[in-house]
């Protein structure tokens, strides 16, 4: 994911507020001096609302009850209302690769609490980061050991069959069905809260949620500057390229981080709609620019999950983007730029 959180904290800048939400790092950033506090409250209250609504981790969210009610319409929050809209919008431009109901093929994967959570487990050693093979990859488990169970949730029924009322705040899913809406939530909250601070302030801001990039409002006069890596959590010698958007957003997908072992085989948090398994295709990581962090986030997870039609679907929708390959190899697609310099969104 972009290394943005490690860049801001190194500086230590007055105009720089870093905590957790939403299972990962969170990072605002004024373009100049102004009330900072005053900012990262419009952002908490945002991001706060957004987990009330879409947290899958929460047993009083809106997105738990649904997942719940067993096949009945159940009225929900606005917010969720939305979030489904983005999750549903998602689905239809991918041609249902970045799909809303992978819920349950997650929760057989094991991942089944908040990321902080997890990794906890992991550490407790319930469960082992995993190394970069994929299930069905030639990786042995162990002398004499047989191979690793193949896990599989299969859907009885897509996004497409699911009923949303806006006027009514009704939502229905088809029985068995559990929505995931990481795809898309998490940028989606970044956009909601940038434009929020900014309305506040007046000022300039960025608002990073691990390594879902959002900004509103006029930038720094460089641009706002940004590492590229494949874990935003790493340091800023990391592999990877400093860029600098002025406007919209940027998101990275990745399948190097948010790892772990489950019923002897490796995992990771992006699904194949198509297996309701961990994807495994061409690339490990994908960054995109767009005129939103969510755009740009649905872009990257697509990208993901078409492997090696990602770079003709990136240019027919006119997206810059970043694709590097498991060997380390780098592609470049549309306007994205070969050394440290500006990208447009």
């Amino acid at each position: 994911m972009s290394n943005w959180s490690d860049s801001v904290r190194a500086m230590a800048s007055p105009r720089t507020a870093t905590w957790q939400a939403l299972g990962t790092s969170a990072v605002l950033r004024l373009a100049q001096h102004g009330d900072l506090q005053q900012a990262k409250r419009c952002v908490e209250r945002e991001l706060a609302a957004i987990d009330r609504a879409c947290s899958r981790f929460r047993a009083d969210s809106d997105l738990s009850r649904l997942n719940a009610a067993g096949g009945e319409a159940l009225e929900v929050d606005s917010v969720l209302i939305e979030a489904l809209q983005v999750a549903l919008r998602a689905a239809r431009i991918t041609e249902g690769a970045v799909d809303p109901c992978i819920g349950a093929a997650l929760e057989l994967a094991g991942y089944d609490r908040d990321w902080s959570l997890m990794e906890q487990r992991m550490e407790g050693g319930d469960a082992a980061p995993a190394g970069n093979a994929m299930p069905g990859d030639d990786a042995t488990p162990g002398a004499g050991a047989p191979p690793p169970a193949l896990l599989r949730a299969r859907r009885r029924a897509s996004w497409q069959a699911i009923e949303l009322d806006r006027a009514r705040r009704l939502v229905r899913l088809p029985p068995g069905i559990k929505l995931d809406l990481g795809a898309t939530a998490k940028a989606w909250a970044a956009d909601r809260a940038a434009r929020a601070a900014f309305r506040r302030t007046g000022i300039g801001t960025l608002v990073a949620l691990g390594g879902d990039i959002a900004t509103a409002g006029p930038p720094p006069p460089d641009g706002w500057q940004i590492r590229v890596t494949d874990n935003h959590r790493a340091g800023i010698a990391a592999p990877g390229q400093t860029i600098a958007i002025h406007d919209g957003g940027l998101a990275t997908s990745s399948v190097t981080v948010r790892r772990w072992i489950r019923a002897g085989a490796p995992m990771h948090h992006i699904i194949d709609p198509a297996t309701a398994r961990p994807a495994r295709g061409a690339w490990r990581t994908v960054s995109v620019a767009a005129a939103s962090c969510t755009d740009a986030n649905i872009a990257s997870t697509a990208s993901i999950l078409l492997s090696d039609r990602a770079p003709a679907w990136l240019s027919a929708q006119g997206l810059p983007a970043r694709l590097v390959a498991h060997d380390g190899g780098v592609r470049h697609v549309g306007d994205w730029p070969a050394q440290q310099t500006q990208v447009a969104a």
